[in-house]
């Protein structure tokens, strides 16, 4: 019977859809801090930090992505180097949610570049992060 419970258990969980959700994952050997930028509802959005340890992944979003563009930040923790690109967002040293992209200096607020990614109609997206 136990192992009719754990066979059936298998098999329900293999049936069940993956979560939708943004992850990022960390192929390096040390541990970095991400930031994501999107559109959501109420216009342009940037959120960070989430810490991501070596060879470890990190959910940054969780649900059914809603837009089709999502923009990524990268820093290494420790050693020289990073994950950036031409997109401007609004960040702070400590963890944030700032809405809009604008007058970030004068909101009290850092401007750091971001790199795009495409999740074409997806709803859920993993991104690698290696050296």
């Amino acid at each position: 019977m136990l192992r009719f419970c754990i066979l059936t258990s298998a098999l329900l969980a293999a049936a069940l859809p993956a979560q939708a959700k943004f992850a990022v994952c960390n192929k390096t050997e040390h541990p970095l801090l991400v930031a994501i930028g999107h559109i959501s509802t109420r216009g342009w959005m940037s959120q960070g930090w989430w810490r991501v340890e070596p060879k470890g992944c990190t959910d940054v979003l969780r649900g059914a992505l809603k837009a089709r563009y999502y923009y990524l930040r990268g820093v290494h923790l420790g050693v020289d180097g990073g994950w950036d690109g031409n997109r401007y967002f609004c960040v702070a040293s400590d963890n944030f949610t700032i809405k809009g992209r604008e007058n970030c200096a004068k909101r009290g607020y850092g401007l750091a570049g971001f790199f795009e990614i495409d999740t074409g109609e997806l709803t859920s997206w993993t991104q690698n992060l290696s050296d």
